[in-house]
């Protein structure tokens, strides 16, 4: 017996947008266990090809059709949407008619001769081995530079000097704090290879300092353990002193390995302004995200001579296909192979 999300529609109905788009996504989260975010973001893009449909004169579902399914990446291809946005609204697309044609939602898979395009691979931008060691050294010591402490760290213990004082203080232990937590999410991200997103899902419990692993819940619910070095495991160390997420966390933080200036679990926006704030200050270059340290960290792995098959683990893609995309050889690289390996050399 097949699951709910391939039953047909009941006969004689004539299902619309809303009905067919809350079925894909349950099918979604069911059949392909995609991500909430995953979710939310095809959901806003099958919002968007249905107002496309009914200002072309076709507001029922049963009116799509493969011209207006063209018309729909023309109009976003004018309006100068990237390659990588057009070919995954043509997947989206595709993968919505398919299931929708089973579903008896639509007579028939009108999307089967779809093409998209298809996105351009672009190498994210990374470090030399020697600026991830400068970021790694310079980087933590730049927190609290361009927001002073807010929330509980804010909280004024009176108006005389003696509180004024107090205060004071305050701010200086939650800087250091502050300090404490950037180093240890920089480790963590160039040292480690995870996700921004896998980052800041981190538990206490998910650290086993004596194995030095990580257990990491990554993309559709996979979950993995990624090994961290010894300078990570003295920056979580510092971290978790009575110094560093005591001085912080609040109860919303719950078991939050990492904590934000609000007492909160750290979020990935919050990680991209540490990032921002070194680039500001000269330490990295303009626009390197936390990916680019993911990316990084593959990268000078292969160059260290790790095989592919280690760095696909490392980074926990699910195709190794997708592992040669977010890696590359460098030109050192494939000299220093073609000299030693080659007769000719």
């Amino acid at each position: 017996m097949g699951s709910d999300a391939d039953e047909p529609a009941d006969a004689g109905r004539a299902p619309g947008w809303a009905e067919a788009i809350t079925g894909f996504r349950r099918y979604l989260v069911a059949e392909l266990n995609r991500s909430p975010e995953t979710v939310r973001a095809y959901s806003a893009d099958l919002a968007g090809l249905r107002g496309h449909a009914s200002r072309a004169g076709c507001p029922d579902l049963a009116d799509l059709d493969l011209t207006i399914l063209r018309s729909w990446l023309a109009t976003m291809r004018v309006a100068g949407a990237a390659p990588a946005t057009l070919a995954r609204r043509a997947s989206l697309a595709r993968v919505f008619s398919a299931f929708a044609a089973r579903r008896g939602y639509l007579a028939s898979d009108v999307a089967a001769r779809l093409v998209g395009g298809r996105a351009r691979r672009q190498v994210p931008q990374i470090l030399s081995v020697e600026a991830a060691r400068e970021l790694l050294q310079v980087g933590p010591g730049l927190a609290g530079r361009t927001a002073a402490p807010v929330g509980r760290a804010a909280a004024d213990p009176g108006g005389a000097p003696a509180g004024r004082t107090a205060r004071r203080d305050r701010e200086v232990a939650v800087r250091d704090a502050l300090r404490l937590r950037d180093a240890a999410v920089l480790e963590l991200l160039y040292g480690s290879g995870i996700r921004v997103s896998e980052l800041c899902g981190l538990d206490l419990g998910d650290v086993d300092d004596d194995r030095r692993l990580l257990r990491v819940h990554g993309k559709g619910g996979r979950e993995r353990s990624v090994p961290f070095g010894v300078p990570a495991a003295a920056a979580l160390r510092g971290w978790r002193a009575s110094s560093g997420r005591p001085m912080l966390a609040t109860p919303s933080a719950g078991a939050a390995l990492l904590v934000g200036q609000r007492g909160g679990r750290l979020d990935a926006r919050a990680v991209r302004r540490i990032l921002e704030r070194c680039a500001a200050a000269g330490v990295v270059p303009a626009g390197l995200t936390p990916h680019g340290l993911r990316h990084s960290a593959a990268t000078h792995m292969l160059e260290g001579g790790a095989d592919l098959r280690s760095v696909q683990e490392f980074l926990g893609h699910a195709s190794l296909a997708t592992t040669q995309i977010y890696t590359h050889v460098t030109p050192e690289r494939l000299r220093a192979a073609f000299e030693q390996a080659h007769p000719r050399a």
